[in-house]
């Protein structure tokens, strides 16, 4: 065979399928050849790509937020709705479009913006104060370092930066105000009466319309696609610690380790001056932004050295206080700052420093010794930390050990439970919403439901529950999305269509009486001939007890009465009713009742409110120039 091919693949042939295949490597790539390229990206704005991984974060995140905020009222459905992920993604896109333009506008977080907003973090104080001990050891228990939790607090802080300028330069007058108010809190004096429940037209229902109707909506009578799972779970609360308690010796050395946490670390209060040096600088950008600093440096004292900075500093966090940076202890700088800084004496000024930003002349101002407390103070303190330890040695072990384990056997969890003398467990049958136990757990329902486990059949990644609490699942039973059958719903789908009716002949009718009350017959007589209750509310609010919120909804949008003629308008209720209402008055409201404070509390809302529909104006012409594509498969 082989011989074959290689006596016809000889002369002008050969050189022609040759020539095709050069011609394809060269156009195509010839790694194409041996790599497939899976595009897994859910939108892509210009060359930067969200992620399906920063998009089900953003989703798991926003369900649990509303979850723990809405308790019993939470609805898990709306989280499958096309409209809401759309929004989630057009929210993602939006945040890569800002940043974009920051860096088209130049703008970016100083790292004064930076310190700042990481220092006022609770999580990372003691007593109050920042303590680079804390934050370096919650940085580690969240398995982050402190370049990447940086980066992403910087990151969080650049999609406000342009929002921020916007709301700043947003102009809102008291005319404006008054405004607001007038349309608020104006009042309006109303009628109205609500209808007897109308009987439908036709009360028969054929199963001909009943067939009709469910293959209309089809999509409302579907069982959801559902899974159960097997997995097994490693818990630091269930794992014994073989290491004995640890003696006074060992917490003795432990408290002269990490002393500087047992107290308030030495602190100096420090002025800059910034000379920036742009991103890709040229060397002669770099030479004369150093000359500069220089000079500045010569010039610098104690005495003038705020007024310089006012004068000549780069960096605007501080420049309006005279390079004023407070009080900074170790951990909270650059590298080179913090060697300058801590190389300082009382009363110096530094030589420029160069770092990120550009180039910093430093003036230390007053140095605080730190205060420590004694070992006897802190010991009940560190046994404890060190049985927490303990624990989270033992869990990180036995979860090490269960993620090789189910890596290396993907197709079974029974390896790993036996090695681990762990019990393989069940979750009864939930869907994409959720359902008990770990399964309302939002990372358990993302793997649930992955490529990898529901198609695959494939053991999961390991899937963190909490710090000392992680399931590896595997699918057990997977139910698949099916249209329940006509027989069970039939009953429930004639009385929707029976209500249907009704409401079409309730809505008939009102619009009948509305028509009435426009030719000038009598509200009263009318109420009285459909036995119907007149009601009259004097001056109702926006917010009024005791008046259907719907009938309050359409009174503040009916037209203002003309010449003493009321308006009239007809309103949807709920179970198919409606309700005839009359607008008789509309008053504005009463603005001397307003203090100053309630003025500027209003005003501070107001500039928020008009910068937020600004900013969102700003990134629809954004959107409007990107190009843009959204991957809805894979929302």
């Amino acid at each position: 065979m082989l011989q074959s091919l290689r006596d016809k693949m000889q002369g002008w042939p050969a050189i022609v399928v040759l020539g095709v295949a050069v011609f394809a490597m060269s156009f195509f790539g010839i790694e194409g050849y041996f790599s497939s390229q899976a595009e897994n990206f859910v939108a892509k704005v210009g060359k930067r790509e969200i992620s399906q991984q920063q998009y089900q974060d953003t989703v798991n995140r926003i369900r649990q937020q509303q979850r723990e905020q809405m308790g019993d009222q939470f609805d898990p459905n709306v989280f499958d709705k096309p409209e809401f992920k759309q929004q989630i993604v057009d929210e993602l896109i939006g945040q890569q479009l800002l940043l974009q333009a920051n860096e088209d506008l130049g703008m970016r977080v100083s790292d004064q913006a930076l310190r700042e907003a990481i220092a006022s973090n609770p999580a990372f104080q003691v007593d109050g104060q920042f303590n680079a001990d804390m934050y370096r050891a919650q940085l580690a228990a969240a398995g982050m370092t402190p370049d990447m939790f940086q980066n992403n607090i910087r990151t969080s802080l650049e999609t406000s930066l342009l929002p921020d300028a916007i709301s700043g330069s947003t102009i809102v007058t008291d005319a404006d105000i008054n405004r607001y108010l007038n349309i608020k809190l104006q009042r309006r004096t109303i009628r109205y009466f609500v209808l007897p429940r109308q009987a439908p037209a036709d009360s028969q229902v054929t199963d001909a319309q009943v067939q009709d109707y469910y293959k209309a909506h089809q999509a409302d009578f579907m069982n959801p696609e559902q899974v159960s799972l097997k997995y097994i779970e490693v818990s630091a609360d269930t794992l014994k610690s073989e290491a004995p308690p640890p003696t006074d010796e060992e917490l003795k050395k432990r408290y002269q380790d990490e002393i500087s946490r047992f107290g308030l670390p030495e602190q100096r209060e420090v002025s800059h001056i910034l000379i920036n040096v742009p991103k890709n600088a040229t060397p002669e950008q770099q030479k004369a932004a150093l000359a500069k600093a220089e000079k500045i440096a010569a010039q610098a004292t104690p005495a003038n050295f705020a007024k310089l900075a006012q004068q000549d500093s780069d960096d605007l966090g501080s420049k309006l206080t005279g390079g004023d940076l407070g009080w900074l202890q170790k951990g909270m700088t650059n590298a080179a700052f913090e060697s300058a800084m801590f190389a300082l004496q009382k009363g110096q000024i530094s030589k420029p420093v160069l770092s990120d930003e550009g180039y910093h002349i430093i003036y230390l101002r007053d140095v605080r010794t730190g205060q420590t407390k004694s070992f006897a103070d802190v010991r009940d303190q560190l046994l404890k930390e060190a049985t927490a330890a303990d624990h989270d040695r033992a869990y990180n072990d036995a979860a090490g050990k269960m993620t090789d384990l189910t890596s290396q056997n993907p197709g079974s969890l029974e390896p790993a439970a036996q090695a681990l003398q762990l019990k393989v467990q069940e979750t009864p049958l939930f869907g994409r919403n959720g359902g008990e136990g770990i399964a309302a757990n939002p990372k358990v329902i993302a793997a649930a439901f992955s490529n990898d486990v529901l198609n695959s059949g494939n053991n999961s990644s390991l899937v963190d529950l909490s710090k000392t609490d992680s399931v590896v699942v595997r699918l057990d039973k997977h139910v698949p999305a099916s249209a329940k059958p006509i027989a069970e719903v039939h009953d429930a789908i004639v009385q929707k269509i029976l209500d249907e009716r009704i409401a079409d002949a309730a809505h008939q009718k009102a619009d009948v009486l509305v028509q009435r009350l426009n030719k000038g017959e009598d509200m009263a007589t009318i109420a009285q001939a459909e036995h119907a209750d007149l009601q009259t509310v004097n001056q109702a609010q926006r917010v009024q007890q005791g008046v259907p919120p719907p009938i309050l909804d359409q009174a503040f949008v009916t037209p203002h009465p003309a010449d003493g003629k009321s308006q009239y308008a007809d309103v949807s209720l709920d179970q198919g009713t409606y309700a005839v209402l009359a607008v008789d008055k509309v008053e504005d409201a009463d603005l001397s009742k307003f203090t100053d404070d309630d003025r500027r509390q209003l005003y501070r809302q107001m500039v928020q409110a008009y910068g937020g529909v600004e900013t969102q104006s700003y990134i629809d012409a954004l959107k409007a120039k990107a190009k843009i594509q959204i991957a809805k498969d894979r929302m």
